[in-house]
Parts: C-alpha cells; sequence; structure tokens
C-alpha cells in the first residue's frame, strides 16, 4: 500500500492511467483499525488495482473534494475520474470490498 506524504505525490498517483484506490482513513478511526488487518489479503486479492492510503486528516482539501464524510471509504479512479465509491457510515468487511472491487472489474470486461 502506498502512502502519498504530500499533496504533489498523491497528484502525481492521480494522473497515472492505473486504476487507484483511494482508501481514506485516520488511525484514530475504530472501523479504520478493524480492517486495517485485511488490507494486504485485499491487495492481493484485487491486483489490477493500486492502492493508496489517504489519511483524511492530512488531505483534509481532497477529502472535501471527493466528498469523504464517513471512514473507512474507497474511491476508486482510473485516468484521472472517479469510476467507484464504496462510502457509507458502516464498518466495511474484506467481503465488502473485495466484492465492490470485482464489479468494478467485471464492468470492464
Amino acid at each position: 500500500m502506498i502512502v502519498p506524504k504530500t499533496y504533489e505525490e498523491l497528484a502525481a498517483y492521480l494522473e497515472k492511467p492505473d486504476k487507484l484506490v483511494l482508501f481514506f482513513t485516520a488511525d484514530w478511526c475504530p472501523d479504520c483499525q478493524f480492517i486495517y488487518p485485511a488490507m494486504p489479503k485485499i491487495e492481493l486479492a484485487n491486483p489490477d488495482f493500486l492502492f493508496l492510503r489517504v489519511d483524511r486528516d492530512n488531505f483534509m482539501e481532497i477529502a472535501q473534494r471527493w466528498h469523504i464524510f464517513g471512514i473507512p471509504s474507497f474511491v476508486v479512479v482510473e485516468n484521472g475520474k472517479e469510476i467507484g465509491r464504496l462510502v457509507n457510515k458502516s464498518r466495511k468487511t474484506q467481503a465488502e470490498i473485495n466484492s465492490f472491487l470485482a464489479e468494478l472489474t467485471e464492468e470492464k470486461l
């Protein structure tokens, strides 16, 4: 998982043609703590995606621009454009995230 440190670094990834999963999170968030241990397995199960962990507190302007009000949230971007999002107030599970990403992969086939 890539953890951008600056707005410039994050912007450079957004300009790439890769399918990016922006994983909006914060270390104080209990639902984020719940999903952290599963993230390596989720990444392995979804090799078509590049995962970026975006700390909502460090990138507040980006979170606001992407309308991220609940965390953890997942926004998938391809060629700089949003192609899907899993954003809600609920705790996310590994199965739910994998299913969400699988739907995005199937839509492209």
